[in-house]
């Protein structure tokens, strides 16, 4: 049976990468203001949706139903500037974590089309 992405990086590594992709996140001024709740629930939800996203355990679903993202992201104003921001983000974030080189960019692939799947406006 293949590896999934989160057999290969591991749970602390997740725990990791939200923790610093959201220490970017909220010092960007291009997306920081679209991120106005508590940030713990949100750092908790990225958590658990890369969890499942990256092949974990289904710990998004299991609390909050199918992640259904684009519609979740529809209140905010998402262009491709802030699609190119938060993948550079978390571009940075993943380049921090101590997985080979080949992971890092296996998983910026993977994320690439769900960030720009979230753009809504021009």
């Amino acid at each position: 049976m293949e590896q999934t992405f989160f057999d290969k990086i591991g749970e602390e590594n997740i725990t990791l990468l939200v923790t610093r992709f959201y220490d970017l996140v909220f010092e960007d001024k291009t997306i920081a203001p679209l991120f106005k709740t508590d940030k713990e629930l949100i750092k908790e939800k990225q958590r658990m949706f890369l969890t499942q996203f990256f092949g974990g355990p289904s710990l998004y679903s299991d609390v909050y139903g199918h992640p259904k993202m684009r519609a979740r992201h529809m209140p905010h104003p998402i262009g491709g500037k802030e699609a190119e921001a938060w993948l550079s983000c978390m571009s940075q974030a993943i380049n921090t974590l101590p997985i080979e080189e080949k992971i890092k960019q296996d998983m910026m692939q993977r994320l690439i089309p769900t960030a720009m799947f979230m753009v809504n406006k021009e």
